[in-house]
């Protein structure tokens, strides 16, 4: 039953092309390893030729059939060709995974505008690029395909010190159910995850910085771990699999229920202290 349930994932993803922006490290990466076994052509897009070797290599050595093309996604002629050229070398593209973005924490009243708006043209801006550009794609092929992006729980509760990601990453929210709506037609699904806190040393140095910063974070999820990049990544491969066919426009959220609402006591270690109280008046 279970090899059944796997096929049934697999069919649809095995021998289609998805690719991937910032897909040479952490966990776009991740996400290419986890289409990859499932036997995904992987085409993977960064501005960082050292991060496209680094992830070329991995994927390779995993036996996946990788291409590799340098690309910064704030340039929408750069993001055309990309898609020209991993077509040419792969065939259709029948998966996007938009993971290419910036982020770092940053009080609003000293963020410089110019971060603000460049953070807005990669995760913003790259991915409505690309989409288009792949959508556009997909329809000429007339098989459909799955488009994914990357969101952050922040873009509907707020992310203090976040303003730019955080705006950004709305505005993807927004750009996905929309997407879905107009290009159900053509057979396009547009899905997307949002990941809380996963182990990345990337996003270590950047958002929390120190041991004790790190502490807080953990303990502010109720599971009390950072997710694992490959728990990350295998739910995304689900989302793009036919197993998740009718799902569109819809965001998965993966973050241990750290964005869950805490209520008026903040956290669910007063509620034990709210039951004493109780107790003691009976």
């Amino acid at each position: 039953m279970c090899d059944r349930m796997e096929d049934a994932d697999n069919q649809g993803i095995s021998g289609r092309l998805a690719l991937i922006s910032g897909g040479g490290t952490g966990l776009g990466l991740e996400i290419g390893l986890a289409l990859a076994r499932r036997g995904a052509a992987i085409a993977i897009c960064s501005r960082n030729e050292e991060h496209l070797e680094s992830g070329r290599a991995e994927l390779a050595r995993a036996g996946a059939d990788v291409r590799t093309y340098r690309c910064d996604v704030r340039d929408h002629h750069a993001v055309r060709r990309v898609v020209r050229e991993a077509q040419a070398d792969l065939g259709p593209i029948g998966i996007l995974v938009n993971n290419a973005a910036g982020n770092f924490v940053r009080p609003s009243e000293r963020l410089p505008e110019k971060a603000f708006a460049n953070v807005v043209d990669i995760v913003l801006n790259g991915t409505f690029y690309l989409s288009r550009a792949a959508g556009r794609a997909m329809i000429d092929h007339g098989e459909g395909g799955t488009i994914l992006n990357v969101v952050a729980t922040y873009a509907w509760t707020g992310g203090p010190g976040t303003l730019h990601s955080s705006c950004a990453k709305a505005g993807v929210l927004a750009l996905t159910r929309t997407l879905a709506v107009e290009w159900a037609r053509h057979g396009i699904r547009v899905v997307a995850i949002a990941p809380g806190a996963f182990d990345s040393d990337g996003a270590a140095d950047r958002l929390w910085p120190s041991a004790e910063l790190e502490s807080r974070v953990r303990s502010a999820i109720p599971q009390k771990r950072f997710a694992r990049r490959d728990e990350v990544a295998e739910a995304a491969a689900w989302l793009v699999s036919p197993a998740a066919n009718y799902v569109t426009g819809e965001c998965l959220t993966i973050d241990g229920g750290a964005w869950l609402g805490r209520g008026i006591l903040g956290t669910e270690e007063a509620v034990p202290v709210v039951r004493r109280r109780r107790d003691r008046r009976t």
